[in-house]
């Protein structure tokens, strides 16, 4: 596995602060927000200065009862050709439901939400890894994420699921110690246990990052300064192992670069306090174990109970369908309101002429919204249907803002349909007011 060292997460809105920063070996980028055609110029000059860019899947949905999607997998292996990555990496996660396989609405998470721990949910999700590995050019990595919510009857701890999800593939491991942190906080797991049970050799590389608590409720925010115990977490692991790689992650909020580099300069204080006390020179760029490729395919009969489960799950975080047995209410209702809010906050990045239209009425109505209408083709229709609500709903009185907002939806709704249909309808009704 490569070396990677020190490095940050690359965003547009820090692009020229990380070219400046001193001691960045890599970075990483969300796969889907870059387009292998047209790189963002900053990215090709730190290539051209020999720094490793790594694409970060986010919607990928392995962890989903669904067979991986072939559209998302050769994107994401066109990304990693265009950027010449040793490496490309998703998440342990499931981010839609429904649909053919359980007979019921497809519905979009626009989250990574957890898996349940149990051996069906283990034996798709290694089937829909090999099938990922099969079709990327350079070896894959999968994380493990943050969840808010615990699937009741889980059969296997977090250290238990990824030990066995690397031992059966050979995929490599995205540790992410904020996450652990986050699950030690909302699930009362504990880190190092966790820690104690991973194949050490299958690390790929870490991630660090920011958070905070309310009301007893850890919120992996990836906006805030990194916490002590997230950097204890660090330095446990470094203590069991050396990582080919360490990342900080930091999506939204962002700091002067100057507190980036003193946030830098903490996690390598925590990768060398780590260091000075490993009992043995472990090394996690040694081979990962071998798959157990010649595993029968895993019987639709799982896949189904797999996506009936998570279906229901996923409609009573979206659309206000009752909870399923075994999930705690109100921990379901936090996770519920953090899924809106993201929403909101995601498509007003999208479309940002929505809350500059608006105004301040743009976050209350697109969570009015968000309660009734989930989330049916990506953000970008998000933030459509979101304007025609708006429009057709008669909350937005006649004036500048009802009128700009109109020809906002008609210049991105397209050409007239060639056939009638809703949208149609709706384009003449808003064509008339």
């Amino acid at each position: 596995m490569t070396r990677l060292g020190t490095g940050i997460g690359w965003r547009p809105e820090i692009a020229d602060a990380v070219e400046r920063m001193p001691g960045i070996d890599w970075v990483e980028v969300v796969a889907e927000n870059v387009c292998p055609g047209h790189l963002p110029d900053s990215l090709l000059r730190l290539r051209e200065r020999g720094v490793t860019v790594v694409p970060h899947g986010v919607s990928l949905g392995l962890g989903g009862a669904e067979r991986p999607d072939e559209g998302r997998l050769a994107a994401l292996a066109e990304r990693a050709e265009a950027l010449g990555s040793p490496l490309v990496t998703e998440h342990i996660a499931f981010v839609r439901a429904g649909g053919p396989l359980t007979a019921s609405p497809h519905l979009e998470a626009g989250h990574l939400l957890p898996v349940p721990r149990t051996r069906d949910a283990l034996d798709v999700l290694c089937e829909n890894v090999r099938i990922a590995q099969d079709a990327l050019p350079v070896p894959l990595a999968v994380e493990n994420i943050a969840a808010l919510i615990a699937w009741p009857g889980e059969e296997l701890t977090e250290g238990q699921f990824l030990y066995e999800l690397a031992d059966r593939t050979g995929v490599r491991l995205l540790i992410d110690v904020a996450n652990l942190h986050t699950n030690h906080v909302n699930r009362g797991e504990d880190p190092a246990k966790a820690l104690a049970e991973l194949p050490l050799e299958a690390i790929a590389y870490v991630h660090v990052a920011g958070g905070f608590e309310r009301d007893g409720v850890w919120h992996d925010s990836h906006a805030h300064p990194v916490p002590r115990p997230v950097l204890d977490v660090l330095t446990d692991l470094t203590s069991r192992v050396s990582p080919p790689g360490v990342l900080l992650e930091r999506d939204e909020n962002f700091p002067e670069p100057g507190e980036l580099e003193r946030e830098l300069a903490s996690i390598r204080e925590a990768v060398e306090e780590g260091a000075r006390t490993r009992t043995a020179p472990a090394d996690a760029t040694a081979p990962a174990r071998t798959p157990d490729a010649g595993r029968a395919a895993v019987p639709d009969a799982t896949r189904q109970r797999l996506g009936l489960a998570q279906a229901a799950l996923l409609s009573a975080l979206i659309a206000g369908t009752p909870t399923p047995e075994g999930f705690d209410r109100v921990r379901l209702g936090v996770q519920a309101r953090a899924l809106a809010a993201k929403r909101a906050d995601v498509v007003a990045k999208v479309a940002p002429e929505l809350p500059l239209i608006l105004g301040g009425a743009y976050r209350t109505a697109f969570l009015a919204y968000a309660q009734g209408h989930p989330m049916r083709g990506g953000y970008r229709q998000d933030a459509l249907d979101f304007a025609e609500q708006v429009l057709l709903g008669g909350s937005l009185e006649e004036g500048r803002a009802r009128r700009e907002l109109r020809r906002w939806w008609l210049d991105r709704s397209g050409p007239a349909p060639r056939r009638r249909s809703r949208l149609g309808r709706v384009g003449r009704s808003l064509i008339r007011r």
